[in-house]
């Protein structure tokens, strides 16, 4: 297996966090980097090669993970120039393999990745996306009306529950073969796009632990309770 961590981004939303230290090197606990707990991961579940798409404060990513072998894998770059958003970096590889993960640098989860990848190929998708349910809390009352104004409905603070990418996907090397080569193209491309062209993109359902510390509040939840989601992650 071959996965490419995507960590380019500037990690605004996480400030101030993020003003000295890339994304991907804040510390949990004090003890290790998010992307540190990615990658012990990966390696645990066979993963061999692993690929960081870096930009922003490239130099401390590369300087802290090197050649990768303290981790028993191999570790090598990809530097973009210019912000290439979500999925732009891809076209920057040109050793990619048939099917590929690839994982935001930013997400705590215990899916089992060798499992999610196994299943991708022997479905031969061209896209999976693994995904969270999660659900959007309204702390108003919620009126429905018609056309000239007549209440027809009323809901007192009302959740909603959505089926979330998690930033995790297996990838069919023809997908990223299609793209321009260093434009940027993000996520949100990808799926439109691969609606209106008929690709085979499969949703798979997760119900395990699953964390995105992209905003202080739940870099700040993972911290505190980092004894924990280190045991539920495996990490040692």
């Amino acid at each position: 297996m071959r996965a490419i961590i995507l960590a380019g981004g500037k990690g605004t939303r996480l400030r101030p966090y993020t003003v000295t230290f890339p994304k991907p090197l804040v510390p949990l606990g004090g003890e290790m980097p998010v992307m540190e707990i990615i990658i012990r991961q990966l390696a645990r579940q066979g993963v061999r090669h692993v690929t960081l798409a870096v930009n922003h404060l490239a130099n401390l990513i590369q300087a802290f993970f090197g050649d990768g072998s303290k981790w028993g894998l191999r570790i090598d770059y990809s530097l973009e120039e210019t912000p290439l958003s979500t999925i732009g970096p891809l076209t920057l590889l040109a050793d990619l393999p048939e099917n590929f993960l690839v994982l935001n640098g930013d997400v705590l989860c215990d899916l089992n990745m060798a499992a999610f990848y196994q299943a991708h190929c022997a479905a031969g998708n061209d896209i999976t996306v693994s995904v969270c349910r999660r659900e959007q809390f309204v702390n108003y009352g919620v009126l429905e009306y018609d056309g000239a104004g007549h209440i027809t409905g009323f809901r007192e603070k009302p959740s909603y529950a959505f089926d979330v990418s998690m930033g995790v996907y297996c990838i069919n090397r023809k997908v990223v073969a299609s793209l321009k080569p260093g434009a940027a193209y993000g996520f949100d491309n990808l799926m439109l796009d691969g609606i209106r062209n008929g690709l085979k993109m499969v949703a798979q359902p997760f119900d395990g632990y699953w964390l995105d510390i992209g905003r202080p509040e739940d870099y700040e939840t993972a911290n505190a309770n980092f004894e924990e989601i280190k045991t539920r992650l495996g990490v040692r």
